[in-house]
């Protein structure tokens, strides 16, 4: 199983993600092309929504959240995630359940 917003590198996994602020729920709507559409009920004021999507992103893959780290968008709705300690396939079942 591959997924076009997920990338191996060798410092981590990265992953491209699309967030959506002020949603009516936390959730991850899932591929929207080549990044993971994620939504969070967090406005994208003083770095709550970014606070919130690292929240949920920790509670799905069941990581600690020092795990999960923001290296690019940290103002934008495109953001890339850095993922240390869990392998690609581990995340892809965790986050893209069905």
């Amino acid at each position: 199983m591959s997924a076009p917003f997920l990338q191996t590198r060798s410092d981590g996994l990265y992953l491209a993600v699309k967030l959506q602020p002020r949603a009516s729920k936390n959730e991850i709507e899932g591929p929207l092309g080549n990044e993971l559409k994620i939504k969070v009920t967090a406005p994208p004021v003083e770095a709550a929504a970014n606070q919130a999507l690292l929240d949920l992103l920790a509670a799905k893959l069941d990581c600690s959240r020092g795990a999960l780290r923001i290296v690019r968008g940290q103002t934008s709705r495109h953001k890339t995630l850095r993922i240390t300690g869990l392998d690609a396939q581990a995340i892809l079942r965790r986050l893209l359940p069905d």
